[in-house]
């Protein structure tokens, strides 16, 4: 009983903050409230012919309708399913297995997310031929180097929006200008498919004006729920399904609808979407005040990518002679949360992809740590990580054999 006692004290010292909001975001109290009766009192099966199932059902293509204007999309190319990854792999693989029989070509780049990459690496394994497009130093594809490495068996380009570890923002628009001028002169269409699991709720996403044919995103990037994503497949894209069972989504993704999740998508939705340049505002500031704090207390550290070109909500940085992971936990015992990169790959310990792909040290890459910022945080949360974190990175450093004590300036 003593032991407890003296744990909860010595929690209660520590403030709470949480900087790993593109791993996953607290949910909307209003999210939560709408949520609420489709537990108890809207609960039936969208599929029944009875009132509670109709019910349902209108609660359903309303979240489409809401969802399909925010995206300037049409209801019918709006498909719920279980997730960002689940929408990147009925997009991938829906759009090759329906070219059965016949060996494509897909291209990528290196630095996607792992749904997309392990997607997209078993197609290979199945004898398909894949381009992995190389990235600049600041996470960034060539257009250039993606018109040259299309072929005549090209099928599909999926490029992500926004990088989740670094944030770099591609030119989802130029490609798609690049690809339609392609297309125009070839019996093979070319499908475009981006993941903009990161971007969705951050930035406008406009799928007309991108020229997307498909676009993947989550409601729990977003202050949503966890457990449902949207995948936007562009009228006139054909694919086949993953799964078999019923009607449901148009047999695309069959199974009993998550009614709550999905009405709780399209509301945090919605909030996002009307808080967009209020939220970029503050965030920007947010991130910008960790940065110079950082860069103006703790010698040898690096910032991954470039801020013109990353998304305003995601701060990635390297510190020398310091490994991030023995970095992340004891900022974690301070109650401070953040990642090494992505959460769907925090179990390994192979160096980031990405940022070997950047082509960034490996022994710097393992000094890596994300910070990413949501609605919720606060200056006094800022305050409080760089009140902690020299003193950390200067523990940490002191029993590096690497570190040259000399040569600290701070």
């Amino acid at each position: 009983m003593l032991v407890n006692k003296i744990g909860e004290k010595n929690k209660m010292k520590y403030k709470k903050v949480y900087l790993d909001n593109s791993a996953t975001t607290i949910m909307h109290p209003e999210v939560i409230k709408e949520m609420q009766k489709y537990f108890y009192k809207i609960y039936g099966n969208p599929s029944s012919l009875h009132n509670f199932g109709k019910n349902a059902k209108i609660a359903i293509e309303k979240a489409r309708e809401e969802v399909a204007v925010l995206l300037n999309a049409n209801p019918s190319e709006i498909f719920f399913t279980g997730s960002g990854t689940e929408s990147n792999n009925i997009a991938i693989f829906g759009i090759v297995n329906n070219v059965c029989g016949k060996q494509i070509h897909v291209i990528t780049s290196k630095i996607e997310h792992h749904s997309v990459l392990n997607s997209i690496k078993h197609i290979e394994k199945c004898g398909h031929e894949v381009t992995y497009l190389d990235v600049d130093k600041h996470g960034i594809i060539s257009v250039e180097d993606l018109k040259k490495n299309i072929k005549n068996n090209t099928l599909l380009v999926s490029i992500m929006h926004a990088n989740n570890e670094v944030g770099s923002l591609q030119s989802i628009d130029k490609i798609a200008i690049e690809i339609k001028k392609i297309n125009n002169k070839r019996e093979q269409k070319i499908y475009l498919h981006s993941d903009s699991v990161q971007t969705a709720g951050k930035i406008p996403i406009d799928v007309k004006r991108i020229g997307v044919d498909l676009l993947s995103l989550s409601a729990h990037k977003f202050n949503g729920p966890k457990g449902v994503g949207v995948l936007y497949i562009k009228n006139g894209t054909h694919i086949s399904p993953m799964f078999f069972g019923g009607h449901h989504e148009k047999g695309i993704r069959p199974g009993t609808e998550n009614v709550p999740a999905i009405v709780g998508l399209a509301k945090a939705f919605k909030i996002a979407n009307n808080n967009l340049q209020k939220d970029k505002i503050y965030i920007s500031h947010l991130r910008e005040k960790l940065k110079t704090g950082i860069i103006n207390t703790i010698s040898e550290v690096t910032i991954n990518g470039d801020e013109k070109t990353t998304i305003y909500n995601i701060l990635n940085v390297s510190f020398n002679h310091v490994e991030g992971e023995a970095l992340l936990l004891m900022l974690d015992m301070k109650g401070i949360a953040v990642s090494t990169g992505s959460a769907c790959a925090s179990e390994t310990i192979s160096p980031s992809h990405v940022l070997s792909a950047m082509q960034i040290d490996p022994v710097v890459i393992h000094g890596t740590i994300r910070f990413s910022f949501g609605h919720y945080n606060t200056n006094k949360d800022i305050d409080y990580v760089l009140g902690v974190l020299h003193t950390i990175v200067e523990k940490l450093r002191s029993m590096s054999p690497t570190f040259n004590k000399k040569s600290r300036n701070i």
